[in-house]
């Protein structure tokens, strides 16, 4: 598309820049140049801008931008692999312009399209006026598998069904937008791109501020403020309720409940009493007003909605119609994601507002009119073929849509068919390709199609329209969707004013923010991830440095060091890490086994996966570098080892996977604020730091032989230089085990770990007011006094067999008394006990 009349397009680097820009598909609009090959003037600043950085410097920032998304964990789950993996955010780095007067123009028909959806569903759930007078088929709405009955004559609290809306946009070949769906279940999109907005600004600052980029950060202010000001009681919070860590979106999720300063829960988190729906939290139940809704209304109560629901809240309905919560959007807010509404919408616009719809949808034919339906079968060739509602064609298609044109003689008689059978459940829409936008490919600009997520949030002072948005970009050049399921890329949207660019924010002045080291009620399902967190990570330390040992006497012939092996793989076979028939094999093999079996619970591969999928649960508390560091140990015990000497290889994998594990304990200890939640992660570390050491010198302590058991023994608990500055002799037991197990002052030992129990406990949030101890207090405490006022040289394996069974007790009060019985089972069968 570049030409030589192009008189605005400087020589030398920005020549480089566009050579080769070209569009496949020329009757198709293009953002970014016009079917003359001329630069649009509102991209020219932007692309002078990157061209004096030249290719070095623009591809260094690029790498910037992508470097930031990775360092903050931005990921999306892929359903489509059979193994749910979670791909790395894609960023394309050069964003869509959009100039301030088209902008002006597009805001206004989103604020209208907006209003409009919100007659029509409150016409749907109350007096159902245009189905009566025939303007809304039945079908059309009764059919939906998003029409909730239970909804119907349901006043939504707080008087609006809308609160967040999001709108799909493309450009016709005459450059005009037209809307291609709308999203109005829980729109997805708004936390990716302000992670996008995020990594762009800092990559490119300087571009960023000069061409005065319209800010986001007031569009998010201004909607945290009106779903606040729904609270009604001081003490109640804003949830955002999603639907878990294995939904495509669940970052999102997690980020916005973060930058919005709302609770993440999930349903189960939630419970419902006749006075309104609670958060059950570690120190007892706490109100929630509003419910920021991520999940789709049909999971979101298993009584009055889908009973197969495991993530909603049983009894939500009733609290709805009740008036004690808020949901945002309204249950049943998805009918209108349904594509036969298309067709409806231009025809109920200037009814409901007067005017025309200013933003037009795809032209869209529902085909339950049978007159219709014959004339769509006629012009079959040029029209997409979709379900009525959103989801796949019914076999044999199974596909979101269909080309008439495409279809051979088979197909196309098969579609017949199935439209004279039941037209109701198909629409007939435009053919339409994708606009294009640039995007930086091997150093070059070129075009790829493109859609638009526009965002609007119901506030106070009507609707407001974020400015910019998500966009996504597809790889196929003929492609007329884009899903980020099927690869693809995103974008920024960049709105770029005429005018400076003020720096508003609706949140207090800084010098009247009252201060708070609160960090908000704490969920008894979140406590809980944390707390058997703390144990996965700690289980993997211990087992990692048993293979340690293991590999580095697998060598010797030493008859007295091949028993400490001996010892060493029934202890691994003790906790599953290797299985039972493994205790004649050799050593290298057994190491190998714990390092690679995916089979075992106690295996290295379980135990880093349940650390990484606990800690999935809990992402809104976790810093980019914990999870960072877990997913970083997860993926090298993951990793085949190489081909080479197996000693070698093993002992570099597990010296690496130790410096991994101290540095996650390092910045728990360090970068973590040491609040309520820390604690539960500290009890589940020290919990199961004093079960290892427990089970470490019963094995390697009261054997018939302790030549090289004790050494091994003091190794395990990483003590081996206190003991030669205290005591200038081999190893003896009775020294040994005084450092182990009874000495204050050894981080590695057991009344060490002990002493930190009785100050988290004493800590946690008590349920009673008596003044007693709490269940959980008073194990450890006694537990505590009667290894602190034991003697070393009187200690056997009995005594530890007690401190063992102590511990897993004082371990299931902890979640009898704080966490939820659902979560006491689930955890049961991962303790790995």
């Amino acid at each position: 598309m570049t030409s030589p009349e192009n008189a605005a397009a400087p020589p030398g680097e920005l020549e480089s820049l566009l050579s080769g820009y070209y569009c496949p598909l020329p009757r198709n609009f293009d953002e970014m140049m016009d079917h003359a090959g001329h630069v649009r003037p509102h991209w020219r600043p932007f692309l002078q801008m990157l061209a004096d950085l030249g290719p070095d410097e623009v591809n260094r920032r690029f790498a910037a931008a992508d470097r930031h998304l990775r360092d903050s964990g931005v990921f999306y789950r892929v359903y489509e692999d059979p193994a749910g993996a979670v791909r790395p955010w894609p960023l394309s780095h050069v964003p869509l312009i959009i100039d301030a007067t088209e902008w002006q123009e597009l805001q206004a028909g989103l604020v209208q399209r907006a209003e409009l959806l919100e007659a029509i569903l409150g016409d749907i759930y109350g007096p159902a006026e245009f189905i009566r007078d025939g303007r809304l088929p039945a079908p059309v709405v009764a059919g939906n598998p998003e029409f909730l009955r239970p909804m119907v004559g349901v006043e939504p609290p707080g008087g609006a069904h809308l609160r967040f809306y999001g709108v799909d946009v493309g450009r016709s070949p005459d450059g005009r937008w037209w809307v291609l769906g709308d999203r109005t279940q829980a729109p997805s999109g708004a936390g990716y791109a302000l992670e996008n907005r995020l990594a762009l600004s800092r990559a490119m600052p300087d571009i960023y501020r000069d061409l005065r980029v319209e800010r986001v950060a007031p569009f998010f202010q201004a909607f945290q403020m009106e779903l606040s000001s729904l609270n009604r009681q001081d003490d109640s919070r804003v949830c955002v309720l999603t639907p878990g860590p294995l939904n495509e979106t669940y970052f999102e999720h997690a980020y916005l409940a973060r930058y919005l300063g709302f609770l993440l829960v999930e349903g189960e988190d939630l419970t419902v009493r006749p006075d309104g729906v609670f958060i059950r939290t570690v120190s007892g139940l706490k109100r929630a007003e509003v419910l920021l809704r991520r999940l789709d209304a049909d999971f979101a109560d298993p009584l009055e909605l889908s009973a197969r629901s495991r993530l909603g809240v049983p009894g939500l309905m009733q609290a709805i119609r009740d008036g004690n919560v808020v949901v945002a959007n309204s249950l049943g807010a998805g009918v209108m994601e349904a594509r036969a509404m298309l067709s409806f919408l231009p025809a109920l616009a200037p009814i409901l507002t007067g005017k025309d719809l200013a933003l037009p949808n795809v032209a869209t034919w529902w085909l339950g009119d049978p007159s219709v339906r014959e004339d769509v079968i006629e012009r079959l060739d040029d029209l997409v073929i979709a379900c009525a509602f959103n989801r796949d064609l019914p076999p044999p298609f199974n596909r979101p849509y269909v080309l008439g044109k495409q279809l051979d003689d088979a197909g196309r008689a098969a579609m017949i068919e199935a439209i004279g059978r039941r037209g109701i459940d198909f629409v007939a829409q435009e053919a339409v390709t994708l606009s294009t936008t640039p995007v930086w490919d091997n150093g070059k600009l070129v075009p790829r199609p493109f859609s638009l997520r526009l965002l609007l949030a119901r506030t106070s002072d009507g609707w407001r329209v974020m400015p910019g948005g998500f966009v996504r970009i597809a790889d196929d050049i003929d492609a007329r969707a884009v899903s980020l399921q099927r690869g693809g890329r995103t974008a920024d949207a960049w709105v770029v004013s005429d005018k400076p660019v003020a720096h508003l924010t609706l949140l207090p002045a800084p010098d009247r923010v009252a201060i708070n080291r609160s960090t908000g009620p704490l969920p008894s399902r979140a406590a809980a991830n944390l707390f058997w967190l703390g144990r996965y990570v700690e289980r993997a330390e211990a087992t990692l440095r048993l293979v340690r040992a293991l590999v580095s006497r697998s060598t010797e012939s030493d008859e007295a060091l091949s028993a400490v092996c001996a010892s060493i793989t029934a202890l691994l076979a003790s906790w599953d890490a290797v299985a039972p028939d493994m205790l004649s094999v050799k050593p290298a093999l057994v190491a190998s086994a714990a390092m690679q079996s995916r089979d075992l619970y106690g295996a290295l591969p379980a135990l880093t996966g349940a650390a990484e999928a606990a800690a999935s649960v809990i992402r809104d508390r976790f810093s980019p570098d914990a999870w960072r560091a877990l997913t970083e140990l997860s993926n090298l015990i993951s990793t085949p080892l190489e081909q080479g000497p197996a000693e070698s290889a093993m002992f570099e994998r597990v010296d690496g996977a130790l410096r991994i594990v101290a540095s996650f304990s390092g910045l728990a200890q360090e970068n973590m604020s040491q609040a309520v939640g820390w604690r539960y992660l500290e009890l589940g570390r020290r919990l199961e730091r004093a079960l290892a050491t427990s089970r470490f010198v019963r094995q390697f302590a009261f054997g018939e032989r302790l030549d090289g058991a004790l050494d091994c023994l003091l190794e395990l608990a990483d003590s081996q230089i206190t003991y030669r500055l205290r005591y200038v002799m081999v190893a003896a037991r009775a020294p040994v085990i005084d450092l182990v197990v009874l000495d204050p002052n050894n981080p590695r030992s057991i009344v060490y770990q002990l002493a930190r129990i009785e100050t988290h406990l004493a800590a946690l949030p008590r349920r009673g007011q008596d003044g007693r101890l709490s269940p959980p207090e008073q194990v450890a405490s006694a537990l505590a006094t009667r290894i602190r006022t034991s003697d070393a040289t009187a200690i056997d394996a009995n005594d530890l067999i007690e401190i063992e069974n102590a511990l897993m007790k004082l371990s299931d009060l902890i979640g009898s008394n704080y966490f939820t019985a659902r979560e006491r089972s689930e955890a049961a069968w991962e303790a790995l006990e």
